[in-house]
C-alpha cells in the first residue's frame, strides 16, 4: 500500500511565509537531518519511495489551461489557511498502521528548542485502479 505523508507548518500571521523560516539555522539543520535519517532507514527497509521539501507558499503558483491549451499562471487565490504544506513523502508499506508509525517519526522532527515539534502529518493512501474498485 502506498501512502503520501504530508507535513504542514503554520504560517506567520497575515503572511505567506512559514513560521519555520524564523527557526535558528541549527534548528533547521537538525530538522533536515532528522528527516534524512528517517528517509535513509525507510530506504533500507524498501519502504521509502520519494519525498521532498517545498518552497514557501509565497512562491507557489496556480496553473490552469487556457482554451488554446497554453498555461495561465496566477498567484492564487489560495484557500484561507493557518497552515501550508511544508514537505511530503511517498512510502510503500504493508499496512495503514505502519504508515501511521512512520508519520509519527516525521512528526517528531526537532523544533527550534530541540524538543520534538510534533508537526501535523496528513496520511493519505495513494489510489490505484485496483484500490479505487475496492
Amino acid at each position: 500500500m502506498k501512502f503520501m505523508l504530508m507535513m504542514s507548518a503554520p504560517l506567520q500571521a497575515g503572511a505567506t511565509e512559514l513560521e519555520v523560516a524564523d527557526w535558528p539555522a541549527e534548528a533547521m539543520e537538525a530538522s533536515v537531518r532528522h528527516c534524512d535519517r528517517v528517509c535513509e532507514e525507510l530506504a533500507e527497509t524498501g519502504e521509502y519511495v520519494t519525498g521532498g521539501g517545498l518552497a514557501d507558499p509565497g512562491r507557489a503558483k496556480f496553473v490552469t489551461s487556457r482554451a488554446d491549451g497554453s498555461p495561465e499562471v496566477t498567484d492564487g487565490p489560495f484557500a484561507e489557511t493557518k497552515e501550508f504544506l511544508l514537505g511530503y513523502w511517498i512510502i510503500d508499506v504493508e499496512s495503514v498502521e505502519r504508515a501511521y508509525e512512520i508519520a509519527a517519526r516525521y512528526s517528531a522532527v526537532p523544533g527550534p528548542d530541540g524538543a520534538p515539534a510534533n508537526m501535523p502529518i496528513e496520511v493519505r493512501e495513494v489510489m490505484t485502479a485496483s484500490s479505487a474498485e475496492a
